[in-house]
Order: C-alpha cells, then sequence, then structure tokens
C-alpha cells in the first residue's frame, strides 16, 4: 500500500489528467515544470525542497520570489534552465496575483498605492520609476515602468510619461518610485521632477494625481504632504 501511494505520488502529470489541476498540490504542479528529479529524489520530492526556500511573510511558489538563481542552484538537481523556469513561474505567478489583488482597487488614493507598490519597491537597491495610468474612476489600466537609475534620482521624460499616458488613454496618472536608502523624504530633484510634471499633465488635460515614494514600509504622497 506505501508503495502505491509513493507511485501515485510520484506521478503528477497522470494525476493531472485523471483529476485536473486543483486536485494537485503546489509540489505536485511544481513537479510538472521541473519534469525530473534526481537518481534518488522524484520531481516531487525536488519541488518539496524547493519550496522549503520558501521565505516570510509569503509561502509556497510566491514565496520564492524574493529567492535568487544561485540559491535554487544550490540544490542538488537543479540547473541553470530549471533555475530560470521556477524564477520565471513565480515572476508569473506574482503578476497574477497582482493583477487580482487590484481588481476594484482605487489607485486616486495614495494608501492604496503605496501598499499595491510596497513589497515590490521596498527592498529594492536601484531606484524605480512608475507611472500608473487611470480611468475615470481611479482604477488602474495600465502600470509602465519608466526608468531604472541607480542610487540617485531616475531621470524620467516627460514625453515618455505622456506619450505612455495617452496610448492607454488615461485619464489621469499616479507617479510612484522608491528610496534604496529606505528613507522616503523627497529630495529638491523629487520635488523639482514632480512640480514640473504637474504643470504639464494641467496643460494637458492629464492631471497628476500624486507622487508616491516608497521608503522601507514607509511612504510619502506629495498630495497629502501638500507639495503637489
Amino acid at each position: 500500500m506505501k508503495d502505491r501511494e509513493k507511485t501515485g505520488r510520484d506521478m503528477p502529470y497522470e494525476k493531472f489528467l485523471q483529476s485536473g489541476a486543483e486536485s494537485l498540490t503546489e509540489s505536485e504542479l511544481l513537479a510538472i515544470i521541473l519534469r525530473t528529479g534526481t537518481r534518488d529524489k522524484s520531481a516531487v520530492e525536488l519541488a518539496e525542497q524547493v519550496l522549503a526556500l520558501a521565505r516570510y511573510p509569503r509561502e509556497g511558489i510566491l514565496g520564492l520570489y524574493d529567492v535568487s538563481l544561485e540559491e535554487l542552484m544550490q540544490i542538488r538537481g537543479i540547473g541553470l534552465v530549471k533555475a530560470v523556469k521556477l524564477k520565471s513561474l513565480t515572476e508569473l505567478s506574482m503578476r497574477i496575483s497582482r493583477a487580482t489583488a487590484r481588481v476594484g482597487l482605487r489607485f486616486d488614493r495614495a494608501a492604496t498605492v503605496a501598499e499595491y507598490f510596497m513589497e515590490k519597491l521596498r527592498h529594492r537597491e536601484t531606484e524605480c520609476v512608475i507611472l500608473v495610468c487611470l480611468d475615470a474612476k481611479g482604477r488602474m489600466i495600465r502600470e509602465s515602468r519608466l526608468s531604472d537609475g541607480s542610487v540617485r534620482m531616475s531621470l524620467i521624460s516627460p514625453r515618455e510619461v505622456f506619450l505612455e499616458a495617452l496610448r492607454c488613454h488615461a485619464v489621469s496618472f499616479v507617479l510612484v518610485h522608491n528610496h534604496p536608502s529606505g528613507d522616503p523624504s523627497p529630495s529638491r530633484a523629487d520635488r523639482e521632477v514632480t512640480r514640473s510634471l504637474y504643470e504639464m499633465s494641467v496643460k494637458m488635460d492629464i492631471p497628476l494625481l500624486d507622487h508616491i515614494i516608497i521608503g522601507d514600509n514607509r511612504y510619502i504622497s506629495f498630495r497629502e504632504s501638500e507639495l503637489l
């Protein structure tokens, strides 16, 4: 009986065909992606070892988001090809999770914007500037990465901002970027860029509603701070 249970457990592909994806555990689903194990470990056992790397507070596949290729490749049986597949899967899972989470959210509220982008940006070592295009109800139409900079203020092109806003028929937009130092206090450059974009947005009739700076579990809203 024990051998039969082990055999069935180690045949996730067949289980998928017989009972559907919803019947599989995360390790079994991951085993289908991995395809093979090692001489002494099945694909399912290898998948369980991979999932054990998941980092708090996320669990399962999403918990692998912050695990590096190098860490994955330290597991015997995980080479570069499998590590890349796993990272691609976690990125896809994260995007699906974020897309689901944003349904019904109002991105014209600073707290909502900050919460949505906090985990994505707070641990980055370089500045990333994101344009959030909104519809008439304040819902996100699209998020576009405008630049990845150094540890200094990322340079963004006003032309690129408004071309992207017009391209997706935005009614308004929000600017989001992170401070790798963890301190979200706006710099002089942050203030100057924001003021320039705000003035242009009024003329273009696509108003800049806010500029959110993400720090380490903290944020600053230009609108809430009356800097906009």
